[in-house]
């Protein structure tokens, strides 16, 4: 479980910083290179949009790493929101654990 209070780096700051920077690559570059529209790359970009497992996939294509490294950085992103929104929390907090049988 992140026990972390500090948020982690979202997809679109590791997208923009890690990867399109370092290689001067555009939004429309990257789409053109992920064969998908613009406003799909400035969504994640802006963390507007989710990583999905087809979206993991192309961007591991693109860029040469694996489809899990993408998935993991949205899955710690939506993880520690979750944990640190009282509203969830509160839900959560309703869940009663199983007892044996």
């Amino acid at each position: 479980m992140l026990m972390t209070k500090r948020k982690p780096a979202s997809v679109g700051e590791i997208l923009t910083e890690e990867f399109m920077e370092p290689l001067g690559l555009t939004q429309s570059a990257l789409a053109e290179a992920m064969g998908v529209q613009r406003k799909h790359v400035n969504e994640l970009c802006n963390n507007k949009r989710n990583v999905t497992a087809a979206t993991a996939l192309i961007l591991s294509r693109v860029f040469s790493n694996s489809p899990d490294f993408w998935l993991n950085v949205q899955r710690r992103t939506e993880l520690w929101e979750v944990m640190h929104d009282p509203k969830e929390q509160t839900r959560i907090k309703r869940a009663k654990p199983l007892t044996a049988a």
